[in-house]
């Protein structure tokens, strides 16, 4: 369980740990995070809901006459950064951003396009429907290549290891070790850590937790993993398909939901152990994927990993054992109990991830959705015949694809809040008509000289 503080704890600390600086950290609808470091004589205005920004600044945010926004920390995310120099340190605290009517005399006012807010908006409709807990367990994956004299990434990979495999085929295993100790010291609690199947790609799983602060651990695992390989002269990217021909990086998510201390997915009366909801939960899931894999695979190189071949999910199906399916049950049951969506990947804006995954789940539960029968097969070497007389289909083969998809998604669109939604679809749109018509090295290979 994640610590809680007080105004006082922190105004202690800062004394105590000699912190100087104190980043205010928030995330834009890219995912990307972003930060106003504030010295410590300023936090007592920080604590006081004061500080603000230009939310003009930010893509997706507001336009410029309407730019002034507030920061509104949780003073349940700090932390103080361990690699930070003793006489000097740095520490952090996650904000919320709410809108500049909050302090001409009304109620505070949440901004509608923080992503943060849109997942504690379908929170809370999971709450109406007497869900206490939404716990997500993410397994982020990563690449690591070394860095070129000047210090800029280079496609040298570190390593040539394999899956789980040791030093010294796997020379990225102090940077990885390292890692694990810095997010140890910033109260992480690490279940694994291994190499993955391609050269260079590692995963490091921590523990499960409610969605918010799963969401605000995954921002905090990306920059601590791109800080400590630094620190190692590495380069650490969560692009999902840095190199063509290996695995790419996928971040399965396993999720269950919870009735006070009653995971709501759990029921040792069925056959499989899983309960009406679970299945319901599982089917709005599947009846959705194709519209919340633009939120889950945000990129345009997140479909070169969605490739039959290469372990990524491709299809709408589901199954207790097999891997080839887009969700997966594991055989853990009681609390343990949960789905696994596998097609996610390490360059989803978390909180919009999360937030689209639990509004098709609920959506399957009001409307009281029934599954389709489960696919021990492989789909990967059926035909396409095959897969049509069982009805599986595939997820969006593009970001232009998934993006049309999502458009066309009203479930969604209600959820989701429409100020993010419409900015996210527009940058999105504007990425793949860039992507479209730029000239690529493989067409210059391909065609220069034959034609």
């Amino acid at each position: 369980m994640a610590p809680s503080y007080t105004r006082e704890d922190i105004t202690r600390l800062v004394e105590e740990e000699n912190v100087k600086f104190i980043r205010l950290q928030f995330t834009d609808l890219q995912g990307i995070v972003k930060n106003v470091e504030i010295p410590t004589d300023q936090l007592e205005k920080a604590l006081d809901n004061q500080m603000m920004f230009d939310g003009s600044s930010i893509e997706g945010f507001v336009r410029i006459e309407e730019s002034d926004m507030y920061l509104y920390p949780d003073l349940d995310t700090w932390v103080i950064f361990p690699w930070t120099p003793e006489k000097g340190k740095v520490a952090r605290l996650i904000c919320d951003i709410y809108e500049p009517s909050a302090h001409k005399g009304g109620e505070p006012e949440p901004f509608a396009g923080d992503p943060r807010r849109v997942l504690k908006n379908v929170l809370e409709e999971a709450r109406s429907l007497g869900y206490t807990d939404f716990n997500i367990g993410p397994e982020p994956e990563f690449f690591l290549f070394k860095n070129d004299e000047k210090g800029d990434p280079t496609l040298e990979l570190n390593d040539q290891g394999g899956y789980f495999d040791l030093a010294p085929t796997d020379l990225g295993e102090s940077c990885r070790r390292d890692i694990v100790l810095e997010l140890e010291n910033m109260g992480f609690e690490i279940e694994a850590s291994h190499h993955e199947v391609a050269p260079g790609q590692h995963e490091i799983d921590f523990k499960y937790a409610d969605a918010v602060t799963t969401c605000d651990n995954i921002q905090t695992f990306k920059l601590v993993v791109k800080t400590i390989a630094r620190q190692h002269g590495l380069h650490a990217t969560f692009m999902p398909k840095p190199l063509f021909g290996v695995n790419g990086s996928g971040m399965h998510c396993n999720m269950s939901l919870f009735k006070g201390e009653t995971n709501a997915f759990y029921d040792e009366s069925t056959e499989t152990q899983l309960s009406e909801t679970a299945m319901q939960f599982l089917a709005g899931i599947l009846d959705h994927a194709e519209a919340f894999t633009a939120l889950t695979n945000p990129i345009v190189n997140s479909y070169k990993r969605l490739v039959p071949g290469f372990e990524a999910p491709v299809y709408i199906a589901w199954s207790m054992r097999n891997r080839s399916p887009l969700v997966r049950i594991p055989s853990s049951r009681k609390l343990s109990t949960r789905i696994e969506v596998r097609s996610p990947d390490p360059a989803a804006n978390p909180y919009l991830a999360m937030a689209a995954m639990l509004a098709a789940g609920l959506d399957g539960v009001k409307r009281q959705l029934r599954a389709p029968e489960e696919t021990d097969r492989n789909i990967y070497v059926m035909s396409e015949q095959e897969r049509e007389e069982e009805n599986i289909q595939a997820l969006p083969p593009s970001l232009k694809e998934a993006i049309d998809a999502l458009k066309q998604d009203k479930v969604l669109l209600d959820a989701l809040s429409e100020h993010a939604l419409e900015h996210f679809i527009e940058a999105k749109e504007i990425e793949w008509d860039m992507f479209r018509t730029a000239v690529h090295p493989w067409e210059r290979e391909q065609y220069m000289q034959s034609y």
